[in-house]
């Protein structure tokens, strides 16, 4: 038999033609490397995209890197796409694309855009495999659309699957994704979390990256393992009840040579012109979205993921960089769109179509944007103007509160406002509350390192800013280490402090955050109306002289709510008065300052009663004790309607 078969495609017309309108989003079943049998031969077909290509071949250990070969075919309908049958060539085996480009004499050997598999890097190579698997996750795929819902309890922990935990006895190596599968879903299972969100795992040439600088799309790291390995994660994860979001960087991709930088001898992915092609920041390129195989290439990655592992949300890294042709640039060296503004009107167009897409295909999962400007309905559909994404990181919460959090308590009352602030633009998105790897990275220290005063004090801030976090309307989301206040800044290349748990203050965060996640999953008035003004009600947010808020949140039910009261200095506040809107025995659900929490113990005794003392035009109030830098959450044990 001949070496390749010229007259095996799995592309048809009308795959070509969705290919050239920019809107063939299964490529991933198409492209890149796939087994076949063709009349009783067992071989592998290869199709690729590189329309300035003059000649390719497929060169590997099968053909001893042999340039001359192995060459494809391209296909005469003007798609760019080649391809070819190879039957020497089989699972398990490394391949690249040899391309002479039709341009300048330039020759380059690249890594497959639509590999599945990649070589452990320092490694470049692309290899041949299969994506077959045993899903056992039949029942939490039947069940998720309930788990998902913008209505349900999210409390999400973000983790580096590489430096969560190690192995210090085998020279601090990784775990693997099947050793990370079972320790991480027990961890997060008992701490309440319900879902985990992974920084990116489509692999990326620099592991110190975190892989931000993605060259696979379509492949999970091997440092961790293969597909299967992933694959075994995710789906033990969801057997335990636990959903997994994958953070996915469609702005910009690496200049590594094997990757997707000049592919073909020309600017294929990204721009020609730097102004809009290069990210000055991050010093890398950025993706073309104007062109329609682009745009092909990117949703279809985002569907690969939903399809093919059982992701249950994307998050999109970095989308304020792709919505702003200015991003990062100074005056003259951006180029303006046609109207003159500086809004990428591609990259909105490509965001839209995104999100339409995963929501068509799989309208029981999230999308997510870490979006950082003031840029209108993010979260709202595209049929009301909308991006179209499903929720949207606050960091306007993150940044005020985290600024609020770490003034010293003397002068807070003048920063007041930048804790009440927040609740004013709460309901105009879908948000995500996150404390993330962002803010515990670059200098920044950890999180508890923000926190003011001595031992004691920074533990109490701490379990302060978490109470306000899980009790201000949003979903959650923690970075891994801060749920133990791990005292040292995040490392990629190191393990997590679990040592740290062998000591009493870290134990009661701990146990903070844990008591917090299985009160949010149990409380309707904590999740059901996040998205909305009728889940929440001020009861007190002008004391700013004493530092002290309190508001409730609602549930759908008009007679389920639960109270919260803050108090943001270390004076305990006796006698402190809150006004009700129904009478009757509120019980102490929470208490930050208990001593299982490393707290000084002040509190009121498991509850008060309500009092008919008009108070702040409620007709029943609350007589409390306040603990200092302490949160308390209060249930009526009886349900009634407000007056």
């Amino acid at each position: 038999m001949e070496r390749v078969r010229h007259d095996v495609s799995l592309f048809t017309e009308h795959d070509i033609y969705l290919f050239k309108e920019g809107n063939h989003f299964k490529l991933y079943d198409k492209l890149g490397s796939h087994p076949l049998t063709v009349d009783g031969n067992e071989g592998i077909y290869f199709a690729l995209w590189a329309p300035n290509a003059e000649k390719i071949t497929v060169i590997g250990d099968f053909n001893g890197w042999d340039k001359e070969s192995h060459q494809l075919n391209p296909r005469w309908d003007g798609s760019g796409i080649w391809e070819g049958f190879i039957t020497d060539i089989k699972k398990g085996d490394i391949y690249k694309y040899h391309i002479v480009s039709r341009y300048n004499n330039y020759k380059v050997d690249k890594g497959d855009p639509f590999a599945s598999y990649w070589e452990q890097p320092p490694e470049t190579a692309s290899i041949v495999w299969h994506l077959d698997y045993g899903w056992n996750d039949s029942k939490w795929m039947a069940d998720r659309h309930k788990f998902n819902a913008l209505n349900a309890p999210l409390s999400i922990y973000e983790v580096h699957p590489g430096s969560w935990r190690r192995v210090p006895e085998e020279g601090n190596r990784f775990l693997t994704y099947r050793e990370l599968a079972h320790s991480l879903a027990d961890y997060v299972k008992e701490m309440g979390f319900t879902h985990v969100e992974l920084m990116p795992v489509t692999e990326h040439p620099f592991y110190g990256s975190w892989g931000y600088q993605t060259v696979g799309y379509f492949a999970p790291t091997s440092r961790y393992g293969t597909p299967q390995d992933f694959m075994y994660m995710i789906d033990y994860l969801h057997q335990k009840g636990i959903g997994v979001i994958l953070d996915w960087v469609p702005s910009h991709f690496p200049s590594d040579e094997h990757g997707l930088s000049y592919f073909d001898g020309s600017y294929l992915y990204e721009h020609e012109d730097p102004q809009k092609g290069f990210h000055p920041e991050w010093n890398s390129y950025i993706f073309n979205y104007g062109r329609n195989e682009v745009r092909n290439f990117l949703i279809s990655s985002a569907l690969f993921w939903l399809d093919k592992y059982h992701i249950d949300g994307i998050r999109v890294d970095a989308v304020a960089s792709m919505l702003y042709l200015d991003y990062a640039r100074k005056e003259g060296e951006w180029i303006p769109n046609k109207y003159g503004g500086k809004e990428n009107l591609d990259a909105i167009k490509f965001l839209k179509r995104f999100n339409e897409a995963v929501y068509s295909e799989h309208p029981d999962v999230q999308t997510i944007a870490e979006e950082s400007t003031a840029w209108p309905m993010v979260s709202k559909p595209t049929h009301l103007g909308g991006l179209g994404f499903g929720m949207k990181w606050n960091m306007g919460w993150m940044h005020d509160t985290l600024e609020y959090m770490s003034k010293d308590p003397v002068h807070k009352k003048y920063h007041h406002n930048r804790l009440t602030f927040t609740i004013w633009y709460a309901f105009t998105e879908n948000f995500i509350l996150p404390l993330s790897h962002d803010e515990v990275v670059h200098g920044k220290g950890a999180l508890i390192g923000k926190m003011p005063g001595d031992e004691w004090q920074k533990n109490a801030n701490l379990r302060l800013l978490f109470g306000y976090m899980y009790a201000h309307p949003g979903k959650k989301l923690l970075f891994m280490g801060d749920e133990f206040a791990q005292w040292k800044e995040w490392n990629h290349d190191e393990s997590l402090e679990w040592h740290a748990l062998e000591y009493p203050p870290h134990q009661g965060v701990q146990k903070w955050v844990r008591d917090l996640n299985h009160l949010y999953r149990s409380e309707p008035a904590l999740y059901e109306l996040d998205f909305s003004t009728k889940g929440f009600e001020w009861v007190d947010f002008g004391d700013y002289e004493k530092s002290v808020v309190s508001f409730i949140r609602w549930a759908k039910d008009p007679a389920d709510f639960m109270l919260f009261v803050f108090n943001f200095t270390p004076v305990p506040r006796y006698n402190y008065r809150i006004g009700v809107h129904i009478d009757g025995f509120y019980r102490e659900v929470l208490n930050s300052d208990s001593e299982l929490y490393w707290g000084s113990g002040a509190g009121n005794y498991g509850g008060v009663h309500a009092e008919p003392v008009l108070w702040e035009g409620k007709p029943y109030s609350l007589s409390l004790n306040l603990p200092p830098l302490g949160v308390l959450i209060f249930k009526p044990e009886e349900k009634k309607e407000a007056i």
